[in-house]
């Protein structure tokens, strides 16, 4: 004979469990920070309006492009963690001179460090792009600079240096077929992300899907804008992974040209990623507003939901996006504009980067305390 209480008890179990799990809750994001650098033809902001607009933001995390030790200096004592970058310029002298790269750490870490939460410093961004006849220097650049911090005793800065994907990666789709283009005579990959490892640093690199779909007609806007339909789907026929977005792509690529080099561990750092929201060259098209706030609010969102990529399923360490603040400069035919804030400082787009968020299953905070009243119910009846 069945024994109609045991059963009532037994769904009153699993209906708790139900519940429990609906509550909203606060889930972790990787965090995402913000790319601060100074315009070139107008004055720089002051530091406390650089603070002000993360505060604004929610943001806790800025990478200082060409650092000013009185932005540094703004962030003592505070939660905000700076990720610093060595000018491409100051790379060569790095590699042959140790006195010089003491000088950038005298000037740029030492008055400031740990008041300041510098964790990472970037040997030159995108150095190959900039200067391809000195590749031999990066590599040297680095090392020195990561001895120099242990000559100083600062032990938990990390040394890197960042890429950029389109000139970095060889055949982007399918991801399981990119690896590395090495530069011409240059032994440089291998030896780096050695040294990565040897380090516990992270392989840094730019990710704009707005530019890899600029450079391939084949691929459709709504995969390159976070766009969730039903046939908005590109696979892999050599791994069997359906592909969503163009982002987890160009991050897969990245996994799988560091699985061909025998270093697919090393945590991966998007340092710079976005979309523009102006270009001055008339075939943008796609560089708008619109599409600019729909790119950044499907990042985040992907990001927040912690799912990672098909390949790196805990997916990466950090992302910057490019940049704070517009920047009216340049005379090119395709000069964007890439801010998050106007140069004024007013917000551009309704978006929450901060670093966590709840996580609702149902929403509205009258369901909450409905499920929670329930929740209650349930208790005592258990106990009962």
């Amino acid at each position: 004979m069945f024994n109609n209480h045991h059963y009532s008890h037994t769904f009153c179990v699993a209906l708790f469990f139900l519940l429990l799990s609906l509550i909203p809750r606060s889930t972790s994001l990787r965090f995402i920070g913000l790319t601060y650098s100074a315009p070139t033809t107008t004055p720089s902001p002051p530091p406390e309006t650089i603070s002000a607009a993360l505060s604004t933001l929610k943001v806790n995390s800025l990478r200082l492009e060409d650092p000013d030790p009185t932005v540094i200096r703004t962030f003592l004592y505070t939660n905000v963690s700076l990720f610093l970058t060595v000018p491409n310029y100051l790379v060569p002298t790095m590699a042959s001179n140790r006195s010089s790269t003491l000088r950038w750490l005298y000037t740029h870490v030492v008055p400031f460090y740990p008041r300041a939460r510098i964790t990472t410093i970037s040997v030159g961004n995108a150095f190959l792009d900039s200067y391809p006849q000195s590749a031999s220097a990066l590599l040297p650049a680095i090392t020195n600079l990561h001895l120099s911090l242990r000559d100083l005793g600062i032990r938990k800065i990390t040394v890197s240096t960042s890429f950029s994907f389109v000139t970095a990666i060889s055949t982007p789709f399918p991801p399981s077929s990119a690896q590395f283009q090495e530069p011409p005579g240059i032994n440089l990959i291998g030896p780096l992300l050695q040294f990565l490892r040897d380090t516990n640093s992270s392989f840094l690199i730019n990710v704009y899907p707005y530019n890899l779909y600029r450079l391939k007609s084949e691929i459709p806007l709504g995969i390159a804008l976070f766009q969730e339909h039903p046939f908005n789907f590109r696979d892999d026929l050599v791994t069997g992974v359906r592909y969503r977005n163009l982002f987890d792509m160009m991050i897969d690529a990245v996994v799988s040209a560091m699985a061909v080099a025998g270093y697919e561990s090393i945590p991966i750092v998007v340092t710079e990623t976005g979309w523009p929201s102006s270009s001055t060259a008339a075939n943008e098209v796609e560089a708008n507003l619109g599409y600019a706030e729909i790119y950044l609010k499907g990042l985040v969102k992907h990001l927040r939901s912690g799912i990672g990529t098909p390949l790196l399923k805990d997916g990466v360490k950090e992302v910057y996006v490019y940049e704070m603040f517009d920047k009216k400069e340049g005379t090119t035919p395709s000069s964007r504009s890439w801010g998050v804030l106007y140069p004024n400082g007013t917000t551009k787009y309704r978006i929450d980067f901060s670093s966590s968020k709840s996580n609702y299953l149902l929403e509205g905070s009258w369901i909450n305390l409905a499920l929670r009243v329930l929740l209650s119910f349930l208790v005592l009846v258990l106990w009962i």
